[in-house]
């Protein structure tokens, strides 16, 4: 399938497209609808998510949550969250055992899903404004990774602040900024501009989700909060049972990108 039809699909048809099996990362596609991070947890771990969002809304800004047992919602209409993403990730006691592309083998009634904001929302405006996405531009994954800041713990969830990576032109770093900012509710502005070491990034080549991206020469690292956060926290804290999307491959849903701009 070629970028433009990706670009053009509707979000219930890209979502038909995992739902019969299709795997691949989603930047790029449906553009203009809003693509969405998951963390999803039994009932009992839930207050502890729904804390560890709120104190931490740059990573985690929750954008719907689906209660109990419940597999769509306004953001998917008819739509299913158990098979509608590319692919999930399935951790038990904090360990990744299931990368699967349907998730009817782990569901069960007590899994309360959080709808978390994600910075593939604002690419579109980027590009828009003549901003290139080295990731698209590549066909790669976003690449992401784990920093030396701590987000605050709450109850049982506690983790590092998990960033994602794109390359800026050094005269358009202040248009970016500028641009998403505009976004608060999908990671709005970055969280840090240049040298990785700041945070703890020794190595862009070796991100610790997604594919590296190639720097060009007159480029800026440039870093946002990742909506990948709570699984890394999950990683952390160990809980028995915890499900998410695979880094990149994004629940796309039926909200618009202006639904979340802040002029």
């Amino acid at each position: 399938m070629s970028a433009i039809d990706r670009a053009n699909l509707s979000p219930a048809q890209a979502r038909a497209l995992f739902r019969d099996g299709l795997a691949t990362p989603t930047a790029g596609w449906s553009s203009g609808f809003t693509q969405a991070n998951l963390i999803i947890v039994p009932k009992e771990q839930a207050f502890d998510v729904l804390l560890f969002a709120e104190r931490n809304p740059k990573p985690c800004p929750i954008l719907g949550v689906l209660e109990a047992g419940q597999t769509t919602g306004p953001l998917l209409l008819g739509g299913d969250i158990r098979t509608d993403v590319g692919r999930y990730t399935v951790y038990q006691n904090g360990v990744l055992v299931d990368e699967p592309t349907d998730l009817s083998a782990w569901w069960r009634d007590d899994l309360v899903t959080f709808i978390v904001g994600c910075s593939f929302t604002f690419e579109a405006a980027l590009q828009g404004a003549g901003i290139p996405i080295a990731h698209i531009e590549q066909g790669r994954n976003v690449p992401m990774y784990r920093t030396n800041r701590r987000c605050a713990s709450a109850g049982s969830m506690a983790g590092p602040l998990v960033v994602s990576m794109r390359p800026i032109g050094a005269d358009r770093v202040a248009d970016a900024a500028r641009i998403t900012a505009q976004y608060p509710a999908v990671h709005g502005a970055p969280v840090h501009i240049g040298d990785p070491t700041d945070l703890g990034i020794l190595d862009l080549a070796n991100p610790d989700f997604g594919d590296p991206v190639t720097v060009a020469d007159g480029f800026v690292p440039v870093f946002w909060a990742c909506g990948v956060t709570p699984q890394a926290a999950v990683m952390e804290s160990r809980p028995p049972l915890a499900i998410g999307h695979a880094p990149g491959h994004m629940l796309i849903t039926d909200a618009r990108d202006s639904d979340y701009l802040v002029p």
